[in-house]
């Protein structure tokens, strides 16, 4: 029997693109693994967007997720997020207004004020250099929800603009981030957050914190919904788990060091040279996440909900094989042991 607390269970995935494959293998994996945790009775599936990076075939999440929403179900399907500084507002109104009117009560859109690239993508992908300031999320965000509710202002520029097929309507709307300024904003609008434990686990209970402590109630949530992600690798041991985790470690070193390269398989990784001071590196890029066998994965999962008192539980699998990921899934599902998993936030 599991010891785990009964939260939801979702996924986080960048449709990995492993070395010597091409992203069309990447995105056919990321939709058999929705299908996959569908069928395992995971709550929502979330695509990321990154930009100028060989290992990441999320580039187009919106596109993604017209494609795993029609090979699904039930499953929730949506943004993790987009990063609205990239996107004119209304566009992002208009593509998620038609996902939501072609997938009804099941798009998410998750929000990130991040570029998800380097500052050169950036600007490619705004058209303008004064643009790579995040500091008017807040002003992007407000006309977002003024397209979906179709609700400006007399006198506002945009009042007389129709967001079609969204206008009225849309899905519901998360803040994502890694810092306190997104936890801040989505508690005092009163919205529900997504914090990235999976790479910036020193800032996740004090972002948590905060959100909770600024909370104000709103039309959405009476109360707060934190949902946390966390890098999950479950192995039959610890060793085989550190082994599958060692390529996405040599893979955001490369990162790092202005060298994106495709996920490297297990081979590759291992016959890296890696040096005393990369190795530090890695081992880093796995604490507080959950690598090992599924005992230790437990433990950890255990030890991370009690801490977080997150109200539901994302994982991302960043791993070359998709047979082992899928199996990860399978391990972390029987963890939590119930024959049916609670669902999670669905309120627009």
């Amino acid at each position: 029997m599991s010891d785990l607390p009964a939260v939801p269970l979702s996924v986080l995935d960048l449709a990995p693109v492993v070395s010597g494959k091409t992203p069309a293998d990447a995105l056919l994996a990321t939709r058999e693994l929705a299908q996959h945790v569908e069928r395992l009775g995971f709550t929502r599936f979330w695509l990321a967007e990154h930009h100028n990076m060989p290992g990441i075939a999320s580039s187009a999440p919106t596109v993604v997720i017209a494609d795993v929403a029609a090979a699904t179900e039930r499953i929730r399907v949506g943004s993790g997020g987009v990063m609205l500084p990239n996107h004119p507002p209304l566009v992002v109104a208009e593509q998620f207004g038609t996902l939501a009117a072609l997938h009804p009560g099941r798009i998410d859109l998750g929000l990130g004020r991040a570029p998800g690239t380097d500052q050169s993508t950036a600007r490619a992908l705004r058209r303008s250099v004064d643009a790579l300031s995040d500091d008017d999320f807040p002003q992007q965000l407000g006309e977002l929800i003024g397209f979906f509710r179709g609700s400006f202002p007399e006198g506002h520029p945009y009042r007389a603009i129709r967001s079609v097929p969204s206008d009225g309507t849309g899905p519901p709307i998360w803040l994502l981030g890694s810092s306190g300024y997104s936890a801040q904003l989505a508690g005092m609008l009163g919205l529900p957050f997504a914090f990235a434990h999976h790479f910036m686990a020193q800032n996740t209970l004090p972002a948590l914190d905060l959100y909770r402590r600024s909370f104000q109630p709103s039309e959405v949530l009476t109360d707060p919904y934190a949902m946390v992600a966390v890098q999950v690798i479950a192995a039959d041991t610890d060793e085989a788990a550190q082994r599958l985790a060692l390529p996405g470690a040599l893979s955001f070193l490369q990162l790092r060091q202005n060298n994106p390269i495709p996920l490297p398989t297990v081979e590759q990784a291992a016959a890296y040279p890696w040096t005393p001071e990369e190795r530090a590196f890695a081992a880093q890029r796995h604490e507080g996440q959950a690598v090992g066998s599924v005992e230790t994965v437990r433990r950890q999962l255990g030890e991370l909900l009690s801490a977080t008192r997150a109200d539901e539980l994302m994982v991302t699998t960043m791993v070359p094989d998709s047979d082992a990921r899928l199996r990860s899934m399978e391990h972390v599902r029987a963890m939590f042991g119930a024959d049916e998993l609670p669902r999670g936030l669905v309120a627009a």
